[in-house]
């Protein structure tokens, strides 16, 4: 009996890995016009290989055993893809880093579901003390890229941070900030991604 309910439960845990990877899988086609097919993007990203090592590292790390060996497979995934995601940090479901390259995200951040990072993002902090430094980003959020996001600030869910924008201060839900330091702009309702664009091209300068 016990053998028979070890193998069930490795089994379920499978199914549960193979459907995590899948959702990041497809959410990443859903968000990449250049994606071709599933197995293009499962080989070819990234972005969600740094994601998924992230996710076994994190594990790693809710056991103080095991924090070093956690850090460390955290360097492997930062040498092999260029994003640096310290195990600590908080991470939400279907999350996406677009080309990758440059992105840190520190420890005690905290990302939400449906959240998309494009390359050189910095999720930082501003303080040294062992206390909670980096930012909170909700659900749905978009950042740009080579924006910095910095300090213990939120970013509310819906919202979007323009490229190489400097934010260290709340933004609220739906809103967007560019600039440096980052202004924000409440947009007007129901506009398209390339109408939103056209209001306010520095979102993606």
């Amino acid at each position: 009996m016990a053998l028979h309910h070890h193998g069930r439960r490795g089994g379920s845990t499978w199914y549960a890995v193979k459907a995590a990877v899948l959702e990041d899988v497809d959410a990443a086609i859903s968000r990449d016009p250049a994606a071709q097919s599933r197995l293009e993007t499962f080989l070819a990203s990234p972005g969600l290989h740094a994601v998924w090592v992230y996710r076994l590292a994190h594990r790693l790390w809710l056991n103080p055993a095991y924090r070093l060996p956690s850090r460390l497979l955290s360097q492997v995934a930062r040498a092999a893809t260029g994003v640096e995601i310290h195990p600590g940090a908080t991470i939400g479901r279907r999350f996406f880093i677009d080309h990758g390259m440059g992105v840190v995200i520190g420890e005690t951040a905290v990302v939400g579901d449906d959240v998309m990072l494009y390359h050189g993002v910095t999720l930082g902090g501003r303080s040294l003390q062992r206390v909670k430094r980096h930012p909170t980003v909700g659900d749905r959020v978009t950042i740009g890229a080579g924006a910095r996001v910095l300090g213990d600030i939120t970013i509310g869910d819906d919202a979007q941070v323009g490229a190489n924008s400097v934010v260290t201060r709340d933004v609220p839900a739906g809103a967007v900030a560019v600039g440096i330091p980052a202004q924000i702009r409440q947009p007007v309702p129901g506009l398209t991604p390339e109408e939103l664009l056209d209001e306010i091209p520095a979102i993606w300068i």
